[in-house]
């Protein structure tokens, strides 16, 4: 056993079925660990990728996703993932590879201080400098994790606690020759300090797997929320991706949502939590609604810029929080009853509380009613002509060709926003975006993750053509671990979502134009299936080839040539 092999040990034990990687000197003998022991290693070409679908895993389980990288500059490429993972307050745990604990500060290869890097990022961070520790440290980071409210954590692990120890003593005897007394003083302290690595090694236990309980809101507060919520003529229900957190739990969430009968908003990790086409869920006019709403519930959705900050909330609206961070639970605006503890939990006792009864009909019929006239018009955008395919029309194509099972990755701006007012994910924890921190470059990691914890679904991924742009050579990897996910790039070449407020009030495209280019022919080049369509006739058959690629086992891009729309004019956020 060495320091690689008690790192795979542990995550054996913890039931983790994938590690992301790319490859390091670093933490090879993790690699070689997690194989022997039966742990898928998928090894990405970027490590941000690796960060992204161990994200993608640890939301559509609810147990923390896995990642290790190497040193220096291996760690620094996932720092954007890592920040996204925080935000999106997803359990991700990554392993970082450094340098010799001996040569720390030295000037060895890619030694930097990765913990200063990596801290203000992270829910937790540790550094291993014995091999005895690595096991309780990986389980601390497990613990931490997926605690309280969860996010990404990392754990250092430098070279020399990760190789056999005859190894490691060859490694260090060599760095020491010559007879003088510094050299034999050198060789002894270098002894002495191997001997401080192992000691205690075979002493190194592997616990069971780590399962915290997610923590509990206050009973009284949930019965005073219940009399609230029996005394309101027109609430509204939000439900975000919190509320998910315990993904075995989902249907039971759905179950809640549907006894309590309140009109229905659905963000995030959310959004399919209704199925497709359930009438309490409404699509459209959220803003409205909430100005109008007398009693408004929070569930796992923080007052940030999704809600103008909480402007978006009546004043004169009973607003009542349930969340797990403290922080989020009074962002930008105090609720009248503020429930700290997990939303989802909340939602199932909340429901229980209120006696079953039919309420809010005509509220639900007045909100249905603005929904109708909102898809009636999107109807009438999509027939809108255009110089090539218009983007409307082609993700209502999309919504059509979708199977039951699908899993949607949404990676994009303009494009991607207007798939998410008219493609529908069928069922609970069915769509995947990066969250409130905006990121591009998602899609690929989270595709990834999406098809290995849910082989036998069809996994869409939503490209704008400027975010496929990040995701483009892991087709490569898709190829190489037979990976057939179905790749859809809007490609209207620009950065559209900007450069339509950019040209609008400064007068200028600088910066915001890109090439028609031939991305299908890129994805061919990495062995994957390229398609192209530029005519709206041919996309459903184009679509429908896609599909039976995916099913043989190909990975398939669709290029799609969009024309330009103003279907989104005046949405930009900030």
């Amino acid at each position: 056993m060495h320091g690689g092999d008690l790192i795979a040990s542990v995550l054996q034990a913890q039931a983790t079925r994938f590690l992301f990687t790319l490859c390091g000197g670093h933490i090879s003998p993790i690699l070689v660990g997690c194989k022997q022991r039966g742990i898928r290693v998928i090894d990405t070409r970027h490590e941000a990728t690796a960060v992204f679908a161990a994200d993608a895993v640890a939301r559509l389980t609810g147990r923390p996703g896995v990642a290790a990288v190497t040193a220096g500059p291996g760690l620094t490429n996932t720092i954007t993932a890592v920040k996204n993972a925080q935000i999106a307050q997803s359990p991700v745990v990554l392993l970082g590879g450094a340098a010799a604990t001996a040569l720390k500060g030295r000037g060895a290869l890619q030694d930097i201080d990765q913990m200063a890097l990596l801290r203000p990022h992270v829910k937790w961070a540790g550094a291993a400098r014995r091999v005895a520790e690595l096991p309780a440290l990986l389980e601390q980071a497990f613990r931490e994790a997926q605690s309280g409210v969860p996010g990404p954590v990392f754990l250092e692990c430098p070279i020399d606690l990760l190789y056999d120890e005859a190894i490691v003593r060859q490694l260090y005897g060599a760095s020491s020759s010559g007879r003088g007394l510094v050299a034999q003083a050198t060789r002894l302290y270098l002894r002495q300090h191997v001997r401080h690595l192992f000691a205690g090694m075979s002493k190194a236990t592997i616990g069971g797997e780590i399962v915290p309980s997610a923590p509990e809101p206050d009973r009284a507060m949930i019965e005073q929320v219940a009399q609230r919520l029996l005394r309101a003529d027109r609430p509204v229900l939000l439900v975000g991706s919190q509320a998910l957190l315990a993904a075995h739990e989902a249907a039971e969430v759905a179950r809640a949502v549907e006894r309590l009968g309140i009109p229905t908003y659905l963000s995030g990790m959310g959004r399919g939590l209704l199925g497709r086409d359930h009438p309490l869920q409404m699509r459209h006019q959220r803003r409205a609604a909430l100005r109008e709403a007398d009693l408004v519930l929070l569930a796992g959705v923080p007052c940030d810029f999704r809600l103008d900050y909480g402007r978006q909330i009546s004043r004169r609206a009973c607003y009542i929080a349930a969340n797990r961070s403290p922080d989020d639970l009074k962002l930008n605006r105090r609720p009248s009853i503020g429930v700290l503890g997990d939303p989802g939990m909340f939602l199932r006792r909340l429901a229980n509380s209120i006696p079953q009864h039919e309420r809010w009909s005509i509220w639900r019929t007045q909100l249905r009613a603005r929904d109708q006239a909102r898809e009636d018009e999107i109807a009438h955008k999509a027939h809108a002509p255009s110089a090539h395919i218009n983007p409307v029309q082609l993700c209502r194509a999309i919504e059509d060709a979708i199977d039951p099972s699908a899993i949607l990755i949404g990676d994009g701006g303009d494009f991607v926003a207007t798939a998410s007012y008219t493609v529908r994910p069928r069922a609970p924890l069915a769509w995947l975006d990066p969250g409130a921190f905006g990121t591009l470059g998602v899609g690929a990691g989270f595709a990834l993750g999406a098809k290995l914890v849910h082989p036998q679904a069809e996994v869409w991924a939503l490209f704008g053509d400027g975010a496929l742009g990040y995701s483009l050579a892991e087709f490569d990897t898709f190829t190489r671990h037979g990976i057939a996910i179905i790749a859809v790039v809007g490609n209207d070449a620009g950065w559209t979502q900007i450069a339509r407020e950019q040209i609008d009030m400064l007068h200028d495209d600088v910066g915001t134009t890109l090439a028609q280019t031939d991305y299908h022919r890129v994805a061919e080049g990495f062995g994957a299936a390229g398609l192209l369509v530029d005519d709206p006739e041919l996309v459903p058959d184009v679509l429908q080839q896609a599909r039976k690629l995916a099913a043989s086992g190909t990975p398939v891009l669709v290029n799609t040539v969009l024309g330009k729309t103003d279907f989104r004019k005046g949405s930009i956020s900030m």
